[in-house]
């Protein structure tokens, strides 16, 4: 597929409108474009965790959960070109059942390697598993919103079961980014007042 964009000023969403991939307009705050803005906020979110994950060394080969955060990238892309266009029907994600395969896949590989959970963890840790941890709240968050507009207009339903999946995914990687989980920080209960 090639996309060739020529402006990036067009005046266009002045008034609050903007353009969904089939043309129709609507409403900025409406449910698919609310939808698409938080699939937007976590490709971001994910996109500052690769730049934290980097090595500085141009010549360091990047580790493999770097090359995995810029196919989940792509995968958001993916996912909004589909729900950016109303017309496409709720069977309209071919690649879903492959993309859970592959994120349950790497889940696994990862939770392979980490201390058994005792307690739930907080947020928090390496800088880059703060990252994966606002990563996984950000894709909640874009899942809830995928949950209210299938609610209004049904979507494939692998597109709900793939941002449960990516959600499941960034705590697991938060957790390796934590030394596996030796670094966790673990919730302790009623501690606040000690």
């Amino acid at each position: 597929m090639t996309i060739r964009i020529d402006r990036v000023v067009t005046r266009g969403g002045d008034k609050g409108r903007t353009s969904l991939g089939n043309g129709a307009r609507v409403e900025k705050d409406d449910l698919r474009i609310e939808a698409l803005g938080t699939l937007d906020e976590a490709n971001a979110v994910i996109g500052v965790l690769r730049a934290a994950c980097t090595p500085p060394a141009q010549d360091t080969p990047q580790p493999q959960e770097v090359a995995f955060l810029r196919r989940i990238q792509s995968l958001l892309f993916d996912i909004g070109g589909i729900v950016c266009q109303p017309d496409k029907g709720p069977e309209a994600f071919a690649a879903g059942p492959a993309a859970m395969y592959v994120l349950e896949r790497e889940i696994e590989r990862l939770r392979a390697a980490q201390a058994p959970l005792t307690s739930f963890v907080l947020p928090g840790g390496t800088p880059a598993a703060a990252q994966a941890h606002l990563a996984r709240t950000v894709i909640r968050r874009a899942e809830r919103r995928m949950v209210s507009l299938h609610r209004a207009a049904p979507l494939d339903g692998t597109i709900l079961a793939c941002l449960n999946r990516l959600s499941d995914y960034f705590f697991v990687l938060g957790r390796h980014l934590n030394a596996d989980g030796r670094d966790d920080i673990s919730w302790l209960p009623d501690s606040f007042c000690d």
